[in-house]
């Protein structure tokens, strides 16, 4: 049939065009650009949400063994500087090269200016390292999403995300990873302007109960983080225990259990 043939014609198409990512298909593709955007969406659930007085940002990890040492490290969510965080969806090895690179620029900054790096021009410089390596041969695109939170004196609380093109855009809540599109509706749907960080948790633990495969999350397959100012003007951030992360989806299985019954 005739929608056979255009499917077959695309599909040799994308494989005359999708060896290189500095060519374009006559579309205006560049297709190995969208196969690492295609990688992240089958990345674990990530999710960022802004709070009046935070950001939230949780995600799920992708559990191979139960003869994993979960305690060693982080999987998904690193210290960037004192004043930004990070999630991470995709291949967490690409990750490692851009966070230790974010890491030295804003470490640098501090150094030459003796002030924390504003988060924008943070996000910026690691956009352009994305951007290069779709732009030049013999390199392929770092196959790995960004959530970053942080504050700065200029704009107070941020969230924002990057993608493997080399993009970013600001957010008051986003999700990334598998399922963005339900975990995206929920939250245009629950988030309001004066939520705060522990409605901000309560949402993002709903979001993950929607989006994970299991309906019974266990804290090993979930981290938790919250970026908050003290009143002296202290900007910090804490991983949730595996105590608290257990009953904040207690609280989300509840409250999912009352609604269906209404």
């Amino acid at each position: 049939t005739q929608s056979t043939w255009g499917l077959h014609t695309c599909a040799k198409m994308a494989r005359r065009y999708d060896s290189r990512t500095t060519t374009f298909s006559p579309e205006g593709r560049l297709y190995q650009v969208e196969y690492a955007l295609e990688a992240i969406n089958n990345a674990g659930s990530t999710i960022g949400i802004l709070s009046k007085d935070g950001v939230v940002l949780a995600a799920e990890r992708m559990v191979t063994s139960k003869l994993l040492d979960q305690g060693k490290a982080s999987e998904k969510i690193y210290k960037v500087d004192e004043h930004v965080i990070c999630a991470v969806a995709g291949l967490t090895a690409d990750a490692n090269i851009l966070i230790n690179k974010a890491r030295l620029t804003a470490q640098r900054y501090t150094y030459s200016y003796s002030e924390p790096q504003p988060v924008e021009q943070l996000i910026v410089s690691i956009c352009d390292t994305k951007q290069g390596y779709t732009q030049f041969g013999g390199l392929r695109p770092f196959g790995v999403s960004f959530l970053f939170a942080g504050w700065d004196q200029h704009y107070g609380f941020q969230l924002y995300h990057t993608d493997p093109s080399g993009n970013y855009s600001g957010w008051k809540a986003t999700a990334i990873g598998v399922n963005n599109q339900s975990a995206q509706s929920i939250l245009k749907q629950d988030w309001k302007e004066e939520l705060d960080t522990q409605g901000a948790l309560a949402l993002a633990a709903k979001v993950l109960l929607k989006t994970m495969d299991t309906t019974n999350p266990s804290p090993e397959k979930l981290e938790f983080a919250v970026l908050s100012r003290s009143p002296e003007g202290k900007v910090s951030y804490r991983l949730l225990s595996d105590k608290e992360v257990e009953t904040l989806m207690a609280a989300a299985t509840k409250a999912a259990a009352d609604a269906e019954k209404k």
